[in-house]
C-alpha cells in the first residue's frame, strides 16, 4: 500500500493496534451490534467499531472508504477473525451475520489499501475491414465499408496539413495511397552489339608471291627437284589424346591417394602417440598417488599425530595379537611352552603399547606446539581490505604489530641450546 495511501487517515482514528481494547463493552451497545477490530496492515493502524451485523460487506466497505478519504474500489476487507474464521477476501454481497457473526461477538477484519490496480494492456490488431457511419450532407447516416490495405513496406513521412479552425489533422497524400510498385528489373537484358565478337579488318601484302600449279594437258611441270616432306613426330590422333589423358588421370589418382593415405597414417600414427602418452602419464600418476599413499599410511604409522592414526594402530595391533594368540593356540604346544610363548606375546604387546603412549605424548607435544604457533601467526598477520576496484589492500595496526612482537619474542624463547644470559 502506498504511504500516500495511509497518510490520510485522520489523527483521531490512528489508534495502535497494541491499544485495541479488550476490556468488556460499553453498555450503550445496540442489540444488533457486534464488536469489530479493524486493523489497516501493513501499517498497523488500529480502531474498534461497533457494527450491525445484518450490514452487508460492501456497505461497510464504502463507509470506511469515505471515512479514510481514499477512492472507490481501493480498500479490501479480508481475513475476519475471532468470532468466525473466514481467510479469504470478504465478498460485498454478504452480510456480517452470512459470515458467522452474531450480536454481541467480537471480531477482527484486516483491511488493505490498493490505489493503483493496473490492466494488462492488449495489443490492438487492427481488423481488414472497418465498419463507418458517415453522415452526408441530407443528414442521412451510411455505413460504409473501409477495406484495410496492410503496408508492405514502409513509407517516408511527408509531414502532412491541420485545419486552424476545426484542428482537424489531414496526413500527406502519400500516406493514403497504394505504394508505387516497381517494374520488375531483374531482368538482364544485353545488347546484341554485347553479344558479337569485336573484329578488325587489316590489308597485308607479302613480299614474296607464291603459287600452286597442278599438272594438265598442255603443261608440264619439273619435278625433279621437289622433296618429300616427312613429319618428325607420327600423327596424333583424338583416340591417342584421350589414353594419354586416361594414363595421366590414373597417375594423379594414384598420387592423390597415396598422399591422403599418408595423411590418415600420420594420423592415426599421433592419436597413438598421444593415446600411449595419456595412457603413460595415468599410469604415473596413479603410481605417484600410491607410493604417496604408501608413504603416508607409513608416516602416520611412524609418527601418529591425529586420533585416526592411533586408532589405526591401536586396530592393527589388535589384530596382530588375535593372529599370534590363534598360532599360539593350534600350534599343538605342551603346557609349559605354550605358556611360554603367551609371556613372551603379553610382553611384545606391553611394549608396544608403551611405545604407542610415547608418540602420543609427543604427538600431543607437537600439536600444541602447531596450534600455539598457528594461532599467533594469525593474530600477527596484517588487515587485508577489499577495494571496490577489486584489489586488496594490506593494513598493519598497532595491534598486529605487537602481536608480531609477542609471536618473535616467543619463538626467540622457544629455542633450544639457549644459556640463561642468552634467554
Amino acid at each position: 500500500v502506498p504511504a500516500e495511501a495511509t497518510s490520510e487517515v485522520h489523527s483521531s482514528q490512528q489508534v495502535p493496534s497494541s491499544e485495541v481494547h479488550t476490556s468488556q463493552q460499553a453498555s450503550v451497545l445496540h442489540t444488533g451490534d457486534a464488536s469489530i477490530d479493524l486493523v489497516i496492515l501493513p501499517e498497523g493502524y488500529g480502531q474498534t467499531k461497533q457494527i450491525d451485523v445484518d450490514r452487508l460487506v460492501g456497505q461497510i466497505r464504502s463507509d470506511l472508504e469515505h471515512e479514510l478519504s481514499i477512492p472507490d474500489k481501493s480498500l479490501f476487507l479480508m481475513n475476519l477473525s475471532g468470532a468466525a474464521e473466514l481467510k479469504q477476501v470478504l465478498p460485498d454481497e454478504r452480510s456480517l451475520r452470512d459470515l458467522g457473526l452474531k450480536p454481541g461477538d467480537r471480531a477482527g477484519i484486516e483491511l488493505r489499501i490498493n490505489y493503483y490496480q493496473e490492466q494488462p494492456a492488449e495489443e490492438y490488431v487492427m481488423p481488414d475491414c472497418l465498419e463507418l457511419k458517415v453522415v452526408n450532407d441530407r443528414g442521412e447516416e451510411r455505413m460504409i465499408s473501409v477495406h484495410v490495405q496492410r503496408p508492405v513496406m514502409e513509407k517516408p513521412y511527408f509531414g502532412g496539413y491541420r485545419n486552424k479552425q476545426n484542428g482537424a489533422t489531414y496526413h500527406h497524400a502519400v500516406t493514403q495511397t497504394a505504394p508505387i510498385q516497381k517494374k520488375d528489373i531483374h531482368v538482364i537484358r544485353f545488347h546484341r552489339e554485347a553479344q558479337t565478337y569485336e573484329y578488325r579488318t587489316r590489308s597485308t601484302q607479302c613480299k614474296r608471291d607464291n603459287g600452286t600449279q597442278m599438272e594438265k594437258v598442255g603443261l608440264y611441270i619439273d619435278s625433279r627437284d621437289d622433296v618429300i616432306m616427312q613429319p618428325r613426330r607420327p600423327y596424333f590422333s583424338s583416340a591417342d589424346k584421350a589414353a594419354l589423358l586416361l594414363e595421366k588421370c590414373v597417375m594423379i589418382q594414384c598420387h592423390a591417394r597415396g598422399m591422403i593415405a599418408r595423411r590418415r597414417t600420420r594420423q592415426l600414427r599421433q592419436a597413438r602417440q598421444e593415446r600411449e602418452e595419456l595412457e603413460r602419464r595415468e599410469t604415473e600418476r596413479r603410481q605417484l598417488e600410491a607410493d604417496l599413499r604408501h608413504k603416508r599410511e607409513v608416516e602416520r604409522r611412524m609418527h601418529p599425530l591425529t586420533p585416526e592414526d592411533f586408532s589405526v594402530l591401536y586396530k592393527e595391533l589388535e589384530a596382530w595379537r588375535i593372529n599370534e594368540a590363534a598360532r599360539i593356540q593350534n600350534s599343538g604346544f605342551d603346557e609349559a611352552t605354550r605358556r611360554a610363548a603367551q609371556y613372551e606375546l603379553l610382553r611384545k604387546e606391553t611394549k608396544l603399547l608403551q611405545t604407542i603412549d610415547k608418540l602420543k605424548i609427543k604427538a600431543h607435544t607437537q600439536n600444541r606446539d602447531s596450534k600455539i604457533k598457528g594461532k599467533l601467526e594469525s593474530m600477527a598477520q596484517p588487515k587485508v581490505w577489499l577495494q571496490t576496484d577489486g584489489e586488496t589492500t594490506t593494513v598493519h595496526t598497532p595491534f598486529t604489530t605487537r602481536a608480531k612482537e609477542l609471536m618473535d619474542l616467543y619463538s626467540g624463547l622457544r629455542l633450544p641450546l639457549l644459556t640463561v644470559d642468552e634467554r
